[in-house]
This record gives structure tokens, sequence and C-alpha cells, in this order.
């Protein structure tokens, strides 16, 4: 099989490092890369588009909603899942305008039900990466 190309999109190294640990140890076939800004982010998405990025809201310079909007606008088929802190309506709304597949709040998902969530994802969406 192959890999499954995921990036995950966030300013805050400890979290990033335990999230890109915990996919890795549930999910060995995914190849995982990391940014943490939209424009490293935009970099890597545009060198090898992945299936799935998980992204942050707060970010340095252009936030996550917009680098969402930016990544659904030339690849709408890519999977996007918000990681926020910030369990307000005003995100959830922003993150379903701007495109955002899913809306995952840090502390409060559990790795139950985010795991089952990619399961899922990869079940119905295959794991190709999405064309241009």
């Amino acid at each position: 099989m192959d890999p499954i190309n995921v990036l995950i999109v966030e300013d805050n190294f400890t979290f990033r490092t335990a999230l890109r640990e915990i996919l890795k140890t549930q999910f060995p076939n995914m190849a995982i890369e990391e940014a943490a800004d939209g424009d490293e982010a935009l970099k890597k998405i545009h060198r090898c588009p992945p299936a799935l990025v998980f992204m942050d809201i707060k970010l340095p310079g252009e936030n996550g909603l917009e680098i969402t909007r930016r990544i659904k606008t030339e690849f709408p088929d890519m999977i996007v899942m918000i990681l926020t802190s910030y369990d307000l309506p005003e995100y959830r709304d922003a993150a379903i305008r701007y495109g955002a597949n899913h809306f995952i709040i840090k502390g409060s998902s559990t790795f139950e039900e985010i795991y089952s969530l990619i399961e899922r994802i990869i079940a119905s969406r295959g794991v190709r990466p999405p064309s241009a």
C-alpha cells in the first residue's frame, strides 16, 4: 500500500511533535510532513500534495482559516481538518465558510474520535493525493 501523505500545520512544536508520533504509531503507513506556518505549509503542499492536512487556526503570519481557503481553492478534494483550542461558534462557521472538512477541538476531542475520523476518511476517500 502506498503511504498516506499527511501535513501537520501547527506552530506549537510540542503539540506538532506529539500529534506526529501518535499518528505514526496508529497509522504506520503515513508519510507525515510538518509546517510551523502557512508559508511553509503552502510550499510543502505544492511540492507534494497531501491527502490530509491538520491545520491550526492561530499561526504566525496568515491564519489557518485563510490558508485553508487558499488550499481548498487550488485543491478542492484535499481534506483539511481544523485543529484549535478555541471552541467558538464564529470559528466553526468560518471554518465551514473557508472550506474545512472537519473541526477538531484540542483537549476535548479524544484520540479515539480523531482515529475513527481518520479511518473513515481513508476508507471513504482512498489514499491518493488530490490533483491540482
